[in-house]
């Protein structure tokens, strides 16, 4: 899987510019706020039609433009593919395979699959079980692509259910629907637990894999899924899972009807993250707490291989910082293997012990490109 070209047309603070990029590592250098990490957002957003940093679509698109244009031409599962992504305003976006027209976004998943690491995935560890979920749905919409729909029916759902709740309190009857609304919930809900555990039961020794070297082999890293506790167990088959998952809706409708909120389902997931045994969340240092979203990310990487046979594009924006020197070490030498895309300061260490492809961004352009040779 390879992203030979990608053009950039008044996307963030790119005007127009155009990247024939390395197979192997592309480093994108330059100082503070010259574009690289909105390089990566470009990326990114070609592989799964939405942005890691924004929720606004409208501010992708570089000031003072009404409409952006991202076309690439990668390889994917040996073939040849020319997309185009077309986005104008809050509309959605219009996107082209190989010019033809594709009816929904989500026919674009897993054609580029990437993994992204940046600053913000040190939520990941610290922030809430949101941020847990949200790196669940983003690889298994990517590696599963019906996953996609069924997040998306269930998110629906349990938006209408919580409105039935707020407002039961001034009309009543709508708590006539109620049941329909969990059932079909719960029935959803089921798969998308079925998934989520399969997916974290094969995540979690190649993780806890990873921590270990990085750390030196002087810390050990403990990943395991949490859902309902009525959920004997979570990789069960899924009629077994919806019944465990209505049993605990009859047992909690009425506190749902007094609380006014959704107490049952996979929207209450999360993942827990040990080091020692101790919860990463709470002790980790900024050090460990990135080891500990970098393994979680290059096992997710091991995971796509593993599942298609070929590694996704792999995006890595800041990831050196506050690590120390053998942990610098040991992640340059974990992502060989596939394409890479890093982002670092002309000074930094990538540019120095990495081969492949050098670009030198300069506010939103090419300031100039060079290879890189190890000796």
């Amino acid at each position: 899987m390879v992203l030979n070209t990608i053009r950039l047309q008044n996307f963030r603070n790119y005007q127009d510019s155009f990247f024939s990029l390395h197979e192997g590592v592309n480093i994108i250098c330059g100082e503070n706020a010259q574009g690289k990490t909105n390089f990566l957002e470009a990326v990114s957003y070609l592989s799964c039609v939405r942005s890691f940093r924004t929720l606004y679509k409208k501010e992708l698109i570089g000031f003072g433009e009404q409409t952006l244009r991202v076309e690439a031409q990668l390889i994917s599962r040996n073939r040849e593919f020319d997309v185009e992504i077309n986005l104008s305003g809050t509309r959605s976006p219009v996107i082209y395979v190989n010019k033809v027209k594709l009816k929904r976004n989500f026919e674009l998943a897993g054609l580029l699959k990437s993994v992204l690491f940046s600053p913000d995935d040190l939520y990941l560890v610290k922030g809430g079980a949101s941020e847990r979920r949200r790196f669940l749905d983003i690889a298994l919409t990517q590696l599963r692509p019906q996953y996609a729909n069924l997040i998306t029916e269930y998110n629906k759902l349990l938006e209408h259910k919580t409105r039935i709740l707020k407002d039961s309190e001034w009309k009543p009857a709508l708590l006539d629907t109620l049941d329909d609304f969990s059932f079909r919930m719960m029935k959803i809900g089921a798969m998308i637990i079925k998934y989520r555990a399969e997916f974290v039961a094969l995540l979690s020794p190649e993780a806890e894999t990873v921590h270990f070297g990085a750390s030196g082999q002087r810390e050990r890293l403990s990943v395991a899924y949490k859902t309902v506790r009525s959920v004997s167990k979570p990789t069960n088959d899924i009629k077994t899972i919806e019944k465990e998952l209505l049993d605990h809706y009859a047992a909690h409708r009425q506190a749902e009807i007094q609380s006014k909120s959704c107490l049952s389902g996979p929207h209450k997931d999360d993942i827990e993250l040990l080091i020692d045994d101790f919860p990463a969340r709470t002790y980790a240092s900024q050090g460990q707490t990135r080891t500990v979203a970098l393994s979680l990310k290059l096992a997710e990487r091991e995971l796509f291989f593993r599942d298609c046979g070929e590694y996704p594009l792999l995006l890595l924006d800041d990831v050196l910082s506050e690590l120390d020197t053998k942990r610098q070490d040991f992640v340059l030498n974990k992502i060989h293997g596939g394409q890479v895309i890093i982002t670092c300061c002309e000074d930094e260490k990538p540019a120095k012990v990495l081969s492949g492809r050098l670009f030198t961004i300069h506010k939103g352009a090419i300031k100039c490109m060079r290879e890189l040779k190890t000796e």
